[in-house]
């Protein structure tokens, strides 16, 4: 199997308001199709941030045109993005597997991991992307072992103060060694105490790791 890791930047309705509203996002496309010139893209998304930059994101996007089917629930939203001009996902061939969910920074950058068991379909398939798009840069393309590559949850189910205190901790470095933040910085972030703050980080680490261990079994 070949994997490849991707950086990706372009006109997209999910990473343009990830810049504007300062949130990170980590969805999932599913079964993408063109019809007629137009690229239907229907994806899962899970917003991450604070919480009235989340609203304000929502909102807009509710008022895009491009988007259609949108139902939400919490933080994640589904929805079918339809675009007349080209996008990534009208590139997407039936032999190219995203081996994990799409996360997409407060800059609108995707961050890809995708494999194919033919590595021609996958250097072709970037290929086309660089033609077409600016910024599409290569972290890596290797062979890889089958049990490196693991599929976890999309969108876990945690509470919504345990993903702000999880998302909030991996943002400012506390997974990090040496940690750049601690606990009581995280707190006063959130604007919770110590006790409180470190509970629902606790929480949401206890759902998380399971998938973690199994992926490293």
């Amino acid at each position: 199997m070949w994997i490849s890791s991707l950086r990706v930047k372009h006109d997209c309705v999910i990473g343009n308001r990830c810049r504007e509203f300062f949130v990170t996002t980590v969805g999932m496309p599913f079964n993408v199709f063109v019809e007629k010139g137009t690229t239907f893209s229907p994806q899962i998304q899970t917003l991450q941030g604070k919480e009235e930059n989340i609203k304000r994101f929502l909102e807009d996007l509710k008022r895009d045109k491009r988007v259609t089917s949108l139902e939400r629930e919490g933080n994640s939203v589904f929805f079918i993005e339809r675009r007349k001009e080209k996008i990534p996902a009208t590139f997407y061939h039936r032999k190219i597997l995203f081996v994990k969910p799409v996360f997409v920074d407060t800059d609108g950058v995707e961050h890809w991991e995708i494999a194919s068991w033919e590595k021609p379909i996958l250097a072709d398939f970037i290929l086309d992307l660089q033609k077409e798009f600016e910024s599409v840069k290569v972290a890596k393309i290797q062979q890889t072992k089958l049990t490196d590559i693991t599929f976890g949850h999309l969108a876990p189910k945690l509470s919504e103060h345990q993903k702000r205190a999880v998302n909030l901790a991996f943002e400012n470095g506390f997974y990090e060694w040496p940690k750049r933040t601690n606990l009581h910085k995280l707190a006063k972030k959130m604007g919770l105490s110590v006790p409180t703050y470190r509970e629902h980080l606790k929480r949401a680490e206890e759902k998380l790791m399971p998938d973690l261990m199994r992926s490293i079994e």
